[in-house]
């Protein structure tokens, strides 16, 4: 088995004193502020003149910006994350050039914030597993739920303070991962709403639905929050209550999908899945008019509609996507990736007819041509496996309208 080197983020909890947690959120406020101006002026530049402002004039620009008197705490943290959150925006200008993500926004503070430290702007002691950050005296008192791989010097460390108040350090490293043992299994996994994933051999897990568990607390706690004064600590505090439960459901949904992608990795060669436009489906639709009463809606189809959007976004299938896709990266396997328009539930998995759309309460049906009787979810999942098997023995086959039906490429390791 050989091994490749890749780079790693171990997380970790951290509880500063209340020295390091006052240079940390000046920190944190002074990358918040660098992010803003830059984004303000690069805007206003464009919006103005058609002027484009590059990453080297935000570099001079936060220069003057440190000798400006009103500016001058800016030279009380470190020059590291401020220099790093123009990179960020730079990042993501190059993001939204390239359609890989929105245009930039502005940060808010109710969020908590980021900043990113490189090698130079900590010290790290790996015999006493003591990290320090630039100015200082002090190392974070930091919570190791793991160790780090031996021998690793970290290359950089972001510090997060999320909208619940915890604060994490993220350190990057350059770790060896062993690829598995090949394997011969193959499996296709078809997502759904109400079984999370089902698998062409016929295993239907369960989805969690966390966050409609933490309806009612969340319901409750939301209320509590419109009765309260705006401005006030009790505001504060009942937007504290509300945080900490999305970040509960947050970790919750994040650990079952690890835990879930993990096992598809180590016990298949090969994870065929359908590329869904999670966005699309999520999107809430316009309300239905009454056709018996004009200017009138019909309320069970705009909140049959809310309700299946809640769903949706409760589920986290992209971000199951991207977790496969690095992890068989890591590990030596193939993850392959079908097109959004291959017919899955639509076609018969034993003779290959294709018999039309179905409804979706239909759940189970009887092929006409065969005669096989089918379950639905199980059904698109054996489609699927096999439409990614096809694709990796024969390639691509696509023609101009929608590409013959004919599933994507693979993303190979």
């Amino acid at each position: 088995m050989s091994s490749k080197r890749v780079r790693r983020a171990y997380r970790f909890r951290f509880y500063p004193t209340p020295q390091q947690e006052e240079l940390l959120r000046r920190t944190l406020g002074c990358a918040r502020l660098v992010y803003n101006k830059a984004l303000a002026l690069r805007s206003e530049s464009w919006t103005r003149d058609r002027r484009n402002v590059t990453f080297k004039d935000t570099s001079r620009m936060l220069t003057e910006w440190k000798r400006d008197e009103n500016l001058g705490f800016l030279n009380d943290v470190s020059c590291v994350p401020l220099q790093q959150a123009l990179r960020h925006l730079q990042q993501a200008y190059a993001n939204f050039f390239n359609h890989k993500g929105d245009y930039p926004t502005f940060k808010r503070k109710s969020r908590g914030g980021s900043a990113s430290f490189t090698r130079y702007a900590f010290t790290w002691n790996e015999s006493k597993r003591e990290l320090k950050l630039a100015k200082m005296r002090e190392p974070l008192p930091i919570r190791w739920s793991r160790t780090l791989p031996k021998g690793c010097v970290p290359s950089s460390a972001t510090i997060s303070l999320d909208a619940a108040q915890r604060w994490h350090i993220s350190i990057l490293v350059e770790d060896a991962v062993r690829e598995l043992p090949a394997s011969n299994r193959s499996v296709g996994v078809d997502l759904g709403l109400e079984s999370f994933a089902i698998t062409s051999d016929g295993e239907k897990i369960g989805n969690p639905r966390f966050r409609a568990k933490e309806a009612k607390h969340l319901r409750k706690a939301q209320k509590s929050l419109s009765r309260k004064q705006k401005g006030s600590n009790n505001q504060r505090k009942a937007r504290l209550k509300i945080a900490r439960i999305h970040a509960r459901i947050a970790d919750r949904r994040r650990d079952f999908l690890h835990k879930l992608s993990t096992r598809l990795i180590r016990e298949n060669q090969t994870v065929v899945v359908e590329d869904l436009n999670v966005q699309g489906m999520s999107r809430r639709c316009k309300p239905v008019p009454d056709p018996n009463h004009p200017g009138r809606y019909l309320k069970n189809g705009q909140s049959r509609k809310k309700g299946m959007n809640r769903s949706i976004t409760d589920t986290g299938w992209r971000e199951l996507r991207s977790m496969l896709e690095y992890k068989a990266d890591w590990y030596g396997r193939q993850l392959v990736v079908i097109d959004r328009w291959y017919p899955s539930s639509q076609t018969c998995s034993t003779c290959g007819k294709r018999t039309g759309r179905k409804a979706l309460n239909i759940r189970e049906w009887t092929c006409p041509y065969c005669g096989t009787h089918h379950d639905r979810d199980v059904n698109a999942a054996k489609n699927i496996q096999a439409a990614g098997l096809a694709v990796i023995a024969c390639g691509d086959g696509r023609t101009a309208e929608r590409r013959n039906m004919c599933p994507a490429d693979p993303i190979r390791p």
